[in-house]
């Protein structure tokens, strides 16, 4: 039986009791939203660039051969949802969509050369925010948040939760 304070997944493994600061820290965590706010405006006020697409960006550069579903397993998006934006991307010239070598029904993302200047231009206004918003933040405890996030992920991804749809 759980209590008031504990938090079960869904699957039912992995009954973690939160109590006092343990509960506090919790709830801080759950404000992450506030600083991917943060860092979305500095980044549109200095390149006019919406932090989902220099997500987006990020990844077609990133992987090899990227492809809708690829943009899909990394963000919590339907296909759909990134399928259109991807056409907003191209639209503006900052990608194009090749068609895919082995399977004529997908087709590969690549990033034009304006692509690779917008992501070059914003890479360090990201990065400039991201340092700025943890730089109270003893190294120790970021060294921890990594793998405390992907932690999270993976219990939320076995659960089926956050997922589009």
């Amino acid at each position: 039986m759980t209590g008031a304070n504990d938090v079960r997944s869904s699957s039912g493994v992995g009954v973690v009791s939160l109590r006092g600061a343990e509960r506090s820290r919790a709830s801080r965590a759950w404000r992450c939203c506030r600083e991917y706010n943060a860092v979305g405006a500095r980044l549109r006020a200095e390149c006019g660039l919406a932090l989902g697409q220099f997500e987006f960006l990020h990844i077609i550069e990133r992987v090899d051969g990227c492809r809708v579903l690829d943009i899909v397993g990394e963000v919590a998006l339907t296909v759909g949802a990134v399928s259109k934006a991807v056409d907003r991307l191209v639209a503006t010239g900052w990608c194009v969509r090749v068609a895919h070598p082995q399977d004529r029904r997908s087709s590969v993302l690549r990033l034009t050369p304006e692509g690779e200047k917008v992501l070059a231009a914003s890479r360090p206004v990201v990065e400039g925010a991201l340092a700025s918003l943890t730089a109270t933040v003893p190294a120790a405890d970021l060294k921890l948040l990594a793998p405390a996030l992907a932690a999270l992920r993976a219990n939320l991804e076995a659960d089926g939760q956050g997922q589009p749809g």
